[in-house]
């Protein structure tokens, strides 16, 4: 009973970043429908929890029959989103213009790496690429160390995905109140530069270098970093502002004026290094005894496996058990509206027939491997 609950949303079968705002969407509620080749898919559809909530046909969209299944599917939907490049859709004749002319309400989501226009508009790429272009990749990483690439793929998700979704939303919003649909133009790199707007205005203010690890926010600060523990784990401080900083002091017995001033960053690399020291005392356990609910801004960094096991994440049901496998939750939480797991992943093409009924269209052609 999510809140997209009654939305008809068409995906086009793709990987990464399109899966999984489908996904978000699914969760959410709406009817999605994904469209795929006959083609097997990158990921095993057992263990693809980006699948979950959704309904798979296949189409061969090279054919004129399926390309008119397609089209009265079209006409029924709110929204439908593609992830190819710039082109391949109208191509196909199945571009905004004959679909906005089948359905003039529909919202029409496309999401690539780097738009629909621009001088890399028809380049290959892949998320590594599009946040080198907008100022991620080169803040992340150590001082004096090599930019690293983040997990997840902040381009292709976060900067992808997400502000799809959000795009989507937002049209399908519009759309109640004038009856009209429109193009949802979503690049990775313009999401990803969305995501740097803090350190934008940070840059502004002559609080920025443009030496990684030596800010604030990235490493270079003693007080909001990662560090080791004896048995070879790790802990995360986020202390900034000064209550936060004093606990910490405190907790770990410190001395305060050694550790002051705290934002005089001359005395960063020698007061990590005393960090250092200090954190290898101890367990990452022992720690989490000493710190962890306390205004210290603390956590222990779990593993991929042990996060759904924390008392945190199990009290909130941050994840949870389908057909086997533990996966993220439906987020973020509704009080009235709450999103649920309906169904685990289906095989492409399993819901062919049951689609086009539900949705009342007629099909105009088998396509093989329904």
């Amino acid at each position: 009973m999510g809140p997209l609950q009654g939305v008809k949303i068409i995906e086009l079968g793709g990987i990464g970043p399109g899966p999984f705002c489908g996904m978000l969407l699914a969760d959410m509620g709406a009817d999605l429908v994904c469209v795929e080749r006959t083609a097997p898919p990158p990921l095993d559809p057992a263990v693809d929890c980006m699948r979950r909530n959704k309904r798979s046909i296949v189409l061969d969209l090279k054919q004129p029959e399926d390309r008119a299944s397609f089209l009265r599917l079209v006409e029924k939907a709110d929204a439908l989103f593609e992830g190819f490049r710039p082109g391949v859709m109208e191509k196909l004749g199945l571009g905004p213009d004959q679909c906005l002319a089948a359905n003039p309400r529909l919202v029409y989501g496309r999401m690539t790496g780097w738009g629909q226009h621009g001088p890399l508009a028809h380049a290959a790429g892949h998320d590594i690429n599009y946040i080198s272009l907008t100022g991620v990749l080169h803040a992340t990483g150590r001082r004096a160390q090599k930019p690293v690439p983040p997990v997840p793929p902040t381009g292709d998700f976060g900067g992808g995905a997400m502000f799809l979704a959000f795009g989507l939303v937002c049209a399908l919003l519009e759309a109640l109140k004038s009856g009209q649909g429109q193009v949802v133009d979503a690049a990775m790199t313009d999401g990803s530069a969305l995501l740097m707007a803090l350190f934008h205005s940070l840059d502004a203010q002559g609080q920025l270098s443009m030496e990684r690890g030596t800010n604030l926010l990235d490493s270079g600060a003693h007080f909001y970093d990662v560090y080791e523990t004896r048995d070879g784990k790790y802990i995360s401080l986020g202390a900034i502002e000064p209550q936060f900083y004093a606990e910490l002091l405190q907790k770990a017995g410190l001395d305060s004026e050694e550790f002051s001033p705290q934002l005089d960053a001359r005395k960063w690399p020698e007061l990590q290094r005393k960090l250092e020291s200090l954190f290898k005392t101890r367990t990452r356990e022992e720690w989490c005894g000493l710190m962890e609910g306390t205004d210290i801004c603390f956590a222990p960094v779990l593993d991929l496996r042990e996060a759904p096991q924390h008392p945190h994440n199990r009290a909130r049901g941050t994840y949870v058990d389908v057909d086997g496998m533990t996966q993220p939750a439906p987020a973020p939480r509704f009080s009235r509206t709450s999103p649920e797991i309906q169904h685990g992943p289906h095989v492409p093409g399993a819901d062919t027939d049951e689609v086009f009924m539900d949705w009342g269209v007629p099909r105009a052609h088998t396509s093989p491997g329904d």
